[in-house]
């Protein structure tokens, strides 16, 4: 048998430190799970259910330098811990939950802001807004055999040298071994999963040209470029 029509090479990230490759299946987000960044969006800062929307494996990017996308003049950063899922299932126990961790990662989930807050006016799934082209820059992967399972550090962005977000991962509502396991009941989670984790209070927008960094401590760096 051969292919109809040819595909593009599957979504992969680096693993740090070596040649090998993490191939990736989906990219699951998690909205809203700092409680400052909840109230800057104008929400209860209240432990609600998590909800989740989705990326496309091919919206990561893995060089320095993030194109600013069409039909959009309100882009805006949100830096994330990014989980990566060496094993799955559904309804994974919590205590179960880290044995599926292969490692962790610093993340951006770049947000076209006027058009995801349009589709919330309108009642409308926010894929137009999160799920573009080059949407989710992402550092080599961090495994767990490296650095364990971080439940506390600092994540920070700075853009052009001046700090913009700031926080601990400790302040997440919901913590990694909780999402994966809330996950789990909707989704067959597998290997190559990816989930981003949610972003403390500070996004705001970005301009061409902007520089950002990203750090999260004891997992990476991550340096973009707005192009």
């Amino acid at each position: 048998m051969t292919d109809a029509v040819s595909s593009p090479d599957p979504a992969v990230l680096p693993i740090d430190g070596t040649v090998e490759e993490f191939p990736v299946h989906r990219i699951y987000c998690v909205g809203r799970n700092y409680a400052a960044h909840a109230v800057e969006m104008g929400h209860d800062p209240d432990r609600e259910a998590p909800f989740f929307f989705q990326k496309n494996p091919d919206n990561l990017v893995t060089g320095d330098s993030f194109t600013y996308p069409a039909l959009s003049n309100d882009v805006q950063h949100e830096i994330e811990l990014v989980v990566a899922l060496k094993s799955g299932g559904s309804d994974i126990p919590a205590a179960q939950a880290n044995e599926c961790v292969f490692g962790y990662a610093v993340g951006l989930d770049m947000t076209r802001r006027d058009l995801q807050g349009e589709m919330k006016r309108q009642g409308r799934p926010w894929e137009i807004g999160k799920a573009f082209e080059q949407s989710a820059p992402c550092s080599p992967i961090m495994p767990v055999s490296r650095i364990g399972h971080p439940s506390s550090g600092a994540i920070c962005l700075e853009k052009n040298g001046a700090s913009c977000q700031s926080g601990d991962l400790s302040q997440m509502i919901w913590k990694v071994p909780e999402i994966i396991t809330e996950l789990s009941r909707y989704f067959l989670l597998t290997p190559g999963d990816l989930i981003f984790t949610g972003t403390p209070s500070g996004v705001g927008p970005v301009e061409r040209g902007d520089a950002l960094h990203g750090t999260i401590e004891g997992v990476g760096v991550l340096t973009v470029t707005v192009a």
